[in-house]
């Protein structure tokens, strides 16, 4: 639910995210970051205007430091993305010879909440004070800088806000179009055909060759555009476990359970040592043998490890369980004993007011208003308890109506205070009225859960100091080897597998299913780098990752791989409709019908707007030419969508006459309300566009 993130409270602190859009304005102080390798002094270019490396770092940096936990290259990629639209638009402007004044720019300014409703340029009644916005620059001249850069920005923004309206007022229908689009619905064509279906051929009857789909690509590029692009093959070496770890970690937890008898140097005496059976302090035994830390809070038997989750639950106060896995731990675990409704489930209905911080309110009320609300709906769940969903879905202010109110579970104070408290102090079933800073909530309880208390051992299955020696020695052998014998051949010999290749872009992060691996996408893409070149990385919480770089692709088009899925049934139609339309001759319907194996079907009253056949799917340009035939006639094979077609027109119903297509224009001019968003995509497609981004050490 949309408030639910608020109503919970696992944290009091506030999380401030800073929107980077396409005209963002970034603040923040100018620092340095090093290991860049490029001698270049530009990032890249746009239509021939370069971008200064210095420039591009700082902004870079200033991302980094936004405080959403971002990486440098996916600020990198954020800030070009935003560099590139902003240098394509400012290039519209400079060629619209658009202006924009200083009134202009305040509104814009006045907009950013940080500055329109900053309590230093406010008024004596709360209202942005201009004079005073002045003043305060004025007085503080080290702040002039930082005023200078967002009236850049506002100048920006403003002459955005113009020029999209400009877009917006250019995007129009004619009367003419109305008038076409009336006669798409309206006119009306009914006909005989004969459908070769290019399913009645199998697929492996027409083959289809990496070089055809190539040549496809190559006339359709803008389709098929890429950046360049490295395919890159590798084995892994997983940093895990053995069996002789694994034995020896379990025989080490057993220890635990009963005890040991070890020798006192100071009394040169043996001493025994209580097991976690019968320790007198069971935290502080916990908190002194297992890799995790004792954790008093109460569990529900569905937040057990499912394998195990039965008889943990069940254990007596007192009772121990184990040696179990759970995840990459073996763990023996007492039970200290169970609780009641530690966790619990409602459902809730809010009627929220005027003033409440809550978004998409379903109408505007009074607190007053929205009390007696309320109340009256609170009567009638009381009075049919069954009608709660209905009602959560018809009048609550939060998401959850979706779900008919339903939150799910949670455990306590997750919720504000009043809705904590009377979830938790009263029992299921139980309906209610609570107030909130969000509003009125009727609750209704659904369910509890009940919990135990674990003091759990838990140590960690991983590989030992000898184990990873062996396998460092093991990933460093089939490095040096592969890169003299052959990849695949070395793999083989060390009974090691060679995963499925990896495609990635210079500026990729994710690397296959390893996830975010910026060093290999980036050394795939080094000079020194070619077809063949082997590399071994250390991969933190994997292994050893060791890589080949099996093609360089820079044609500027996709990997044919990726294509094919899309490419190879277009030209398997293509040959399959050549097959198709040899077979389809002959002077009548019937006749052509015998010869392609097929029958004569009817269409009646199809319209060019839903060129649908039944059974079928959609084939506008079957249908179109039934409107172009004059009666009786048939016309020449068509490659439709599923099929070869001969169809002969019976009848076409033309739209009558309408003298005003306002209508129509107004669906159309509705249509294209979104072509706004379409202008800067096709700005990028024109552009002339260098990316030197790889060559910086991001």
């Amino acid at each position: 639910m949309a408030v639910l993130s608020n109503i919970r409270q696992r944290s009091a602190l506030m999380i401030a995210v800073i929107a980077f859009a396409l005209f963002a304005f970034i603040i923040g102080d100018l620092f340095s970051s090093g290991g860049f390798n490029s001698t270049s002094k530009d990032v890249g270019s746009i239509n021939g205007k370069d971008i200064s490396f210095e420039d591009f770092r700082i902004k870079v940096g200033n991302v980094e430091k936004s405080g959403q936990g971002i990486t440098s290259t996916a600020a990198a990629n954020r800030v070009w993305d935003q560099e590139v639209s902003v240098a394509l638009l400012t290039g519209e402007f400079d060629k619209l010879g658009l202006r924009v004044g200083e009134k202009h720019i305040l509104e814009v300014l006045k907009a950013d909440q940080n500055i329109g409703k900053n309590p230093l340029f406010l008024n004596a009644v709360g209202v942005f004070d201009i004079a005073k916005f002045k003043q305060y620059f004025k007085a503080n001249p080290a702040q002039a800088q930082y005023l200078v850069d967002r009236e850049k920005d506002a100048e920006l923004n403003a002459k955005f806000q113009i020029y999209n309206t400009l877009i917006k007022s250019s995007l129009f229908a004619t009367e003419s179009e109305g008038k076409l689009k009336y006669e798409m619905e309206a006119s009306k064509v009914s006909f005989a055909y004969v459908a070769g279906l290019y399913s009645t051929i199998k697929d492996s009857e027409v083959k289809v060759t990496d070089a055809e789909i190539k040549d496809y690509m190559i006339k359709n590029q803008k389709k098929f555009k890429a950046d360049e692009t490295r395919e890159v093959e590798y084995v892994l070496i997983e940093d895990k476990a053995s069996t002789e770890d694994e034995a020896e970690v379990k025989s080490r937890i057993n220890g635990l359970l009963s005890g040991s008898v070890v020798y006192n140097q100071a009394t040169a005496k043996n001493d025994t040592l209580s097991g976690f059976k019968s320790a007198k302090n069971t935290i502080e035994f916990v908190n002194s043998n297992s890799d995790v830390p004792y954790d008093s809070t109460y569990i529900a038997k569905k937040d057990l490890p499912a394998i195990d989750a039965d008889l943990l639950f069940n254990l007596a106060a007192g009772e121990v369980y184990g040696p179990y896995v759970f995840g990459n731990y073996y763990a023996v675990s007492k039970s200290l004993g169970k609780r009641l409704g530690v966790n619990a489930k409602a459902s809730h209905i809010l009627i929220s007011y005027e003033g409440t911080q809550v978004p998409n309110k379903k109408e505007i009320r009074t607190k007053e208003e929205a009390k007696a609300k309320a109340e009256a709906i609170l009567a009638q769940v009381q009075a049919n308890p069954d009608s709660f969903m209905m009602s959560a879905f018809s009048n609550s202010d939060d998401s959850s109506a979706q779900q008919g109110g339903d939150l799910g579970y949670f455990g306590p104070n997750q919720m504000v205070k009043p809705f904590n408290d009377f979830v938790f102090n009263n029992s299921i079933g139980k309906v209610g009225l609570v107030e909130t800073p969000f509003g009125f909530h009727i609750i209704k309880i659904t369910d509890k859960q009940d919990g135990i208390r674990l003091a759990t051992i838990g140590l960690k299955i991983e590989a030992s100091e000898a184990t990873s020696d062996k396998m460092f020695t093991q990933a460093t052998k089939f490095e040096m080897e592969s890169a003299d014998k052959g990849f695949d051949k070395v793999a083989k010999e060390m009974g090691l597998k060679v995963e499925s290749p990896a495609t990635v872009k210079a500026m990729d992060e994710n690397f296959g299913p390893l996830g975010n691996q910026r060093s290999i996408v980036r050394w795939a893409f080094e000079d020194a780098t070619k077809v063949g070149t082997v590399k071994r990385f250390e991969v933190a919480n994997v292994g050893h990752v060791i890589a080949t770089v099996k093609n360089i692709d820079d044609s500027g088009l996709a990997p044919i791989s990726q294509a094919r899925a899309y490419v190879e049934p277009i030209l398997k139609n293509k040959k399959k409709a050549e097959l198709i339309k040899a077979k389809m001759s002959g002077s009548s319907m019937e006749t052509i019908a015998k010869a392609a194996g097929s029958t004569v079907l009817q269409a009646t009253d199809v319209t060019m707007s839903n060129p649908m056949l039944t059974g079928v799917g959609l084939e506008p340009k079957v249908v179109g030419n039934a409107f172009a035939l004059a009666a009786n006639k048939l016309s020449a094979p068509i490659e439709g969508n599923t099929g070869v077609y001969v169809v002969k027109n019976i009848s076409t119903v033309k739209a009558p006459d309408l003298k005003d297509h306002a209508a129509y224009v107004a669906q159309l001019k509705a249509q294209s309300a979104g072509d706004v968003n379409r202008v800067l995509p096709a700005l990028k497609d024109n552009a002339k566009i260098e990316d030197n981004r790889k060559q910086f050490n991001y």
